[in-house]
């Protein structure tokens, strides 16, 4: 079955009887910046599945494709691979697997111009270099042993509610095992870009760009001043260009992970976590979408 979702920013489909096999168009193809996100669950009794970005039916620019033992022996893995010519290529394989048989699953592909950066349950997990070009692609298959909830498009170069100065409330607070990701497009004349996690009384976590300066800055704002500060470069990050920062919560300390790979290990200097309950976004940026993982 082919599904045309509607012209929108941000898309949503979801099937009404999961399908074992689904194949949906990509109104105007694949974008750099783009995002595509596929939710459901395997199945008990699964061998393996796979989830195809496609030029028509004979060209795979992409294949993410787990696979399972037969029997519960042995370990799953999960095989990247293109096919072209009607020849597939060598298979990159991971030899683990974040999409358990009977466990639902959040699978998100984030369209650079280098490469896919893939995201397993909100958790950076694999990147795959462009072996045809992504601009071709026209749609997504997801075929075997799952139940499909949903697939979301997002286009980053649409403008949409998430105007900044950007401020939301986390219900709960953030919570060890959780995340938050942020997505948009650094403005081409950008000077600074603030991400904060606040409570009632200071700021938790500051995560703070400074393009002029080409650095990024971790701090803390508690009892009234600020902090040491923790320094790294800004080589993910490009002014003009979009990109997807994903905020780790562990018991001891926030992980940052930008475009996919990880760049800061940021230890808790306020541990009540439950009371860090506001984001904040500012500065020189085009907010596209912010999701708190459940």
């Amino acid at each position: 079955r082919i599904v045309h979702p509607p012209k929108k920013s941000l898309i949503i489909y979801s099937p009404p009887s999961h399908p074992r096999c689904i194949v949906i168009s990509i109104f105007r193809g694949l974008q750099d910046g783009m995002s595509i996100t596929v939710c459901g669950q395997v199945l008990p009794n699964a061998d393996r599945f796979h989830v195809n970005l496609q030029h028509g039916s004979d060209v795979v620019a992409l294949q993410v494709n787990p696979r399972y033992q037969m029997l519960w022996v042995g370990p799953a893995y999960v095989v990247h691979n293109t096919r072209q010519n009607g020849t597939w290529g060598w298979e990159e394989r991971k030899y683990e697997t974040p999409f358990p048989r009977g466990q639902m699953f959040s699978l998100q592909i984030l369209v650079t111009k280098e490469s896919y950066k893939i995201l397993a349950n909100g958790k950076p997990f694999s990147e795959y270099k462009h072996r045809f070009p992504f601009s071709n692609v026209d749609r997504i298959c997801v075929v075997g042993m799952v139940e499909l909830s949903f697939v979301t498009f997002h286009y980053f170069a649409v403008r949409n509610k998430n105007t900044v100065p950007y401020k939301t409330i986390i219900h709960g607070g953030v919570q060890p095992g959780k995340g938050i990701i942020i997505q948009g497009v650094i403005s081409p004349q950008a000077k600074r870009v603030l991400f904060s996690l606040r409570h009632r009384t200071g700021i938790a976590f500051d995560y703070s760009l400074c393009f002029d300066e080409n650095v990024a800055v971790c701090n803390s704002y508690k009892d009234g001043k600020w902090g040491n500060e923790e320094q790294s470069g800004l080589k993910l990050f490009e002014r003009g260009h979009a990109f997807q920062v994903i905020i780790c919560c562990s018991p001891d300390n926030y992980e940052v992970f930008v475009n996919g790979k990880q760049t800061h290990t940021y230890s808790h200097r306020y541990n009540k976590l439950e009371e860090i309950d506001v984001l904040e976004v500012s500065g020189d940026v085009q907010l596209a979408t912010t999701v708190y993982q459940l």
